[in-house]
C-alpha cells in the first residue's frame, strides 16, 4: 500500500514524524509521504524538519517516506508562488486542500492547484468537468479519501476523473493511528466510490509513479 497524504504533530496530526512512520510500517504500507499543512508561515519550519528525519535515518524503517507539505487555506492567487515556495525550501511532493464540501475552502482553490501543477489534489469536492480535464492534461493526481467528510464526493470525483483520464490515488489523510486503514478498506472504500479493481490497482501504481518521480528532488 501506498499513502501520499498523513499528518503528523507538525500540524494537526496526532504522532510525531518517526511513530507516524513506524505505524504505516505496521500497518502494511510500503511508502507514504508527510504533508503537513502548511501556507507562508509555516512551509520552511516544516519542510526542513521532515527532511531532518528522511536525509538522516528514515531508511532504517524500510519504508519510503517523502517530504512535504498539504497547502491549506491558501489563496488561489498565490497558490502558484507558494507551491514554489515549497519546492525551493525542499519539499518533495506538494499536496493542496482542495474544495472539500466539508470546510469552506475558497472557491478557485481546485483550478489554481492544478494550473500550478502540484502532485495531489486532495479531496477535490465538487470538481468540475473543465477542472478534471485540466488535471488529466497537467498530470495532476486527483484524490479518492477514506477520510469521513472528505469522502463525501469521492463517488463524483472518481466518475469525473475516469470520463477524462485523470490520474486517481487512494490516500487517507491520517491524522491519528487508526487512520492508517487496511488494503480491505482501502479496496471497499474504492469500490464503494465506482472504482472497479483495475482501477484501484491503477491508483496504487500512479501513487508510485508520483513517488517515484518525487524522490529525486533536492
Amino acid at each position: 500500500m501506498i499513502d501520499l497524504h498523513t499528518h503528523s504533530t507538525f500540524s494537526d496530526g496526532e504522532l510525531i514524524p518517526a511513530e507516524l512512520i513506524r505505524r504505516a510500517k505496521v500497518a502494511g504500507y510500503r511508502a507514504m509521504a508527510i504533508t503537513d499543512h502548511a501556507d507562508a508561515s509555516n512551509i520552511a519550519f516544516i519542510v526542513e524538519n521532515i527532511r531532518r528525519l528522511t536525509d538522516s535515518y528514515a531508511h532504517f524503517f524500510d519504508i519510503e517516506v517523502l517530504a512535504g507539505v498539504e497547502l491549506t487555506h491558501v489563496p488561489p492567487a498565490l497558490m502558484a508562488d507558494f507551491a514554489q515556495m515549497a519546492r525551493k525550501a525542499g519539499a518533495q511532493i506538494i499536496v493542496v486542500h482542495g474544495e472539500t464540501i466539508v470546510e469552506p475552502v475558497e472557491q478557485g482553490t481546485n483550478l489554481a492547484a492544478i494550473e500550478a501543477r502540484v502532485d495531489v489534489l486532495a479531496h477535490p469536492g465538487l470538481i468540475t468537468e473543465v477542472e478534471a480535464k485540466l488535471a488529466a492534461e497537467y498530470g495532476v493526481a486527483l484524490e479518492i479519501t477514506t477520510r469521513r467528510g472528505h469522502s463525501y464526493c469521492n463517488g463524483h470525483v472518481a466518475a469525473l476523473a475516469k470520463r477524462h483520464g485523470a490520474k486517481l490515488v487512494i490516500d487517507n489523510d491520517a491524522h491519528a493511528p487508526g487512520d492508517l486503514v487496511s488494503r480491505d478498506l482501502r479496496q471497499r472504500i474504492g469500490l464503494g466510490a465506482g472504482l472497479t479493481q483495475e482501477d484501484i490497482a491503477q491508483a496504487a501504481a500512479n501513487g508510485w509513479e508520483i513517488v517515484e518521480r518525487c524522490r529525486s528532488r533536492r
